[in-house]
């Protein structure tokens, strides 16, 4: 194949690339791909064989290379229309976030950090990208409580402990008319459920809580440990990652655990100490 804007390394394909038509002689036969533009050209090249390309050949290979004009323009179509999700997505955090002091949000490395433990699950390319817009969007419900609740260092009390643990159900409920994050949507419902199925708002268990939950559950804790809260003085890194490790099949998936032991490893952990 030949791709506009690329070197042509044959007459042949020149004539394809300035015509815009196809080419046909015994031994080559070259179709162009065409969408609104020239886009490039497909080239085949018959050696060794005694059976010459005719007009069959020709409108076969053109209609493959229709199909394949088809691909090519869904997959551009699908790529602009990911730029526009995760633009629509930094726009909600980033009100969110001009709401709530930088102090109590999550650091820029939150979310390489849920999508590296993922990784490390073998999770496929969807569930990855439901992640990461999970990631960015878990703490969705907390956009109308009273920031005097959200930055308070002393002990909540039972009404402010149930404005807080309704926030993922609100946050849910805020963006599951979007509809290129449904997926994501039952992470961030059930982000705060733990593994021994004493979390909220079900109080879910073990594989009841879905994989993308159970891991952000990991990230979020080890966040809030290594930054601090307003209710919890910060931990450096090591003492954050023994207590994940304590809580292991309590409070955490066990293999969730493995898997963020090997991803923190391969993370930069200096820059995870003067963010803030």
């Amino acid at each position: 194949s030949v791709y506009k804007g690329s070197q042509a390394y044959s007459r042949i394909e020149k004539r394809v690339i300035q015509r815009s038509a196809a080419v046909r002689n015994s031994f080559i036969l070259a179709v162009p791909l065409i969408a609104d533009d020239l886009i490039g050209a497909v080239v085949l090249q018959r050696k060794g064989s005694k059976r010459h390309f005719d007009a069959y050949d020709q409108q076969i290979l053109m209609t493959i290379a229709e199909q394949a004009v088809i691909g090519i323009r869904n997959l551009q179509l699908y790529e602009e229309q990911q730029k526009i999700v995760v633009g629509s997505i930094k726009s909600l955090v980033t009100l969110f976030d001009t709401r709530v002091p930088c102090v109590y949000t999550h650091s820029p490395y939150f979310s390489r950090l849920v999508c590296a433990i993922g990784q490390e699950m073998h999770l496929g390319e969807k569930q990855i990208q439901s992640l990461k817009f999970a990631s960015l969007l878990h703490d969705a419900g907390k956009v109308d409580i009273p920031l005097e609740i959200l930055t308070k260092s002393s002990k909540l009390t039972s009404k402010e402990l149930s404005i807080i643990r309704g926030h993922p159900l609100k946050g849910a409920k805020i963006l599951r008319h979007l509809e290129a994050i449904r997926p994501a949507i039952p992470i961030i419902l059930y982000h705060h459920e733990k593994y021994d199925g004493t979390g909220y708002p079900s109080r879910l268990k073990k594989g009841q809580i879905p994989i993308g939950a159970r891991i952000m559950s990991v990230a979020d804790a080890f966040e809030a440990m290594v930054y601090g809260r307003p209710y919890r003085e910060r931990m450096d890194i090591q003492e954050a990652i023994r207590e994940i490790k304590a809580k292991s099949e309590t409070q955490f998936d066990p293999v969730v655990v493995d898997a963020f032991l090997k991803a923190i490893k391969k993370l930069n952990l200096r820059k995870y100490l003067h963010y803030k």
